[in-house]
């Protein structure tokens, strides 16, 4: 049976090495073009492009799926099935029939709440205490598709967007070769989604990223650790970026420090942190990175002393 594997980011690395160790008969790979990256934008393979070559795996890379050459490309591989995880472009109607079995995808949420692009970073966000794993059969909508089977997988209180992408990833490659079986043999299930019950998230603006000090201190916090390590969280400090890589967890009934402050005041400085007026109390920013300098510990930014109490960051 000819699987054609399709993912980019490291999310989707250990589904397809998983698929390889198993055995199963991968005759290609897709994703998503070359890109540059960092301060010398440097043209960079993807990371699913990188393990595709370090198993000998053809490669295609086309910029648009829907371009009648990628189809046919895809085609020429001849797959049975097609298995996504994190692509990062909707598959077009040609591209869903091809394969006799279909094509399934790998996705970060718990259908259906959380369609869409950015469903790990929004679940933390949105202050979640689970997520996990749907393997789904792929729909002409977005991550529409009937249900194969799902894995949840808790969020700790210290996790950020970057350990969960990690322990979803290996939680989506253990899903999809315990159920790949079943599906091959006509015995998985087939849960249709119920629409109503469903939540999107879209990819990430820069405004997401943007820091709201009115809201509560435990919005701040889970803001920051679902922006971290990919973009981090900002605000504006004498009008130019300033980012924040780290906020402490908030102490719960912590009463509400500068409660005559306006919210985004800075309330002190310590070696533990730079203390900040939230909408119902107060955080500690730990990690931050003034605008044209490198990321850095918020007590070796203090002891610079070029923030002072009473500073306000919008």
């Amino acid at each position: 049976m000819n699987i054609v594997f399709m993912g980019t980011p490291q999310f989707a690395v250990p589904s397809l090495e998983g698929l390889l160790r198993e055995g199963y008969n991968v005759v290609g790979v897709v994703t998503q073009p070359d890109r540059p990256q960092g301060r010398k934008r440097i043209l960079t393979p993807t990371p699913v492009k990188e393990a595709a070559l370090k198993h000998g795996l053809p490669v295609l890379q086309p910029q648009r799926m829907r371009a009648p050459e990628a189809i046919e490309e895809l085609a020429a591989l001849q797959p049975d099935l097609i298995v996504t995880a994190a692509y990062g472009q909707i598959l077009p109607k040609a591209v869903l029939e091809l394969p006799k079995y279909g094509c399934l995808n790998v996705h970060g949420s718990l259908l259906p709440k959380y369609r869409g692009g950015a469903p790990i970073q929004r679940s933390i966000i949105n202050g979640e205490k689970e997520t996990g794993i749907t393997l789904m059969y792929m729909a002409e909508g977005l991550d529409t598709g009937d249900m194969i089977a799902k894995s949840v997988v808790p969020i700790e209180d210290e996790d950020t967007a970057g350990t969960m992408f990690e322990k979803l990833s290996l939680a989506g490659a253990e899903l999809l070769l315990k159920q790949l079986p079943l599906i091959l043999d006509g015995r998985a299930e087939r849960v249709p989604q119920n629409d109503e019950q469903s939540t999107y998230a879209p990819n990430l603006s820069r405004e997401d990223e943007k820091i709201d000090w009115s809201s509560t201190s435990r919005a701040v916090y889970d803001r920051v650790r679902g922006l971290v390590p990919y973009s981090g969280g900002y605000t504006l400090w004498n009008g130019e970026v300033f980012k924040v890589w780290a906020v402490a967890k908030p102490a719960s009934g912590s009463g509400n420090p500068g409660g005559g402050q306006a919210p985004g005041t800075v309330l002190s400085l310590s070696e533990r942190g730079i203390e900040v007026k939230t909408g119902d109390g107060s955080v500690l920013l730990t990690r931050v990175q003034p605008a044209g300098k490198k990321a850095m510990e918020a007590s070796e930014f203090i002891r610079g002393g070029v923030m002072q109490p009473g500073t306000v960051l919008t």
